[in-house]
């Protein structure tokens, strides 16, 4: 069997990224929630506790002329 390549894609994907330099590592919901740890345990733990303790982040509102403010 080959090794996937490529990213993976479905409903049900969660990542957990190390931040180089640091101890910290990222976790991202497939709703698109973001949390940040220390700890690998406590991480996974609120990833599988969907959707308790997170919801994705607010979609930013529309500037005047419809279209998304991108910060300077």
């Amino acid at each position: 069997m080959s090794a996937p390549t490529g990213m993976l894609t479905g409903d049900r994907i969660y990542r957990v990224h190390w931040m180089p330099g640091t101890d910290t590592l990222r976790g991202t919901c497939h709703c698109g929630a973001e949390r940040v740890a220390d700890e690998p345990v406590e991480l996974w733990e609120w990833l599988l506790a969907h959707p308790q303790g997170h919801q994705p982040a607010p979609a930013p509102a529309p500037g005047p002329t419809g279209r998304l403010a991108v910060p300077a």
